[in-house]
């Protein structure tokens, strides 16, 4: 894990990647980019997946 501590606003650098030009990038710098955003959205998938879970669990505690 990283020593940084965790920033409390989102970090940015998604909106910086969408503006960068793909142009300049070479196919395996692509495909590199893809494999990352891939692994990133299952990460993102995962961790809204694991708060619904306990969502769920909450609601099913505190109903009567």
């Amino acid at each position: 894990m990283d020593d940084q501590p965790l920033n409390e606003k989102p970090d940015m650098t998604l909106g910086f990647l969408a503006k960068q030009d793909l142009y300049t990038l070479s196919v395996g710098d692509l495909d590199e980019r893809i494999e990352a955003l891939k692994a990133e959205i299952i990460r993102c998938e995962k961790a809204k997946a694991d708060r619904g879970d306990s969502r769920s669990e909450a609601e099913k505690l505190f109903k009567f």
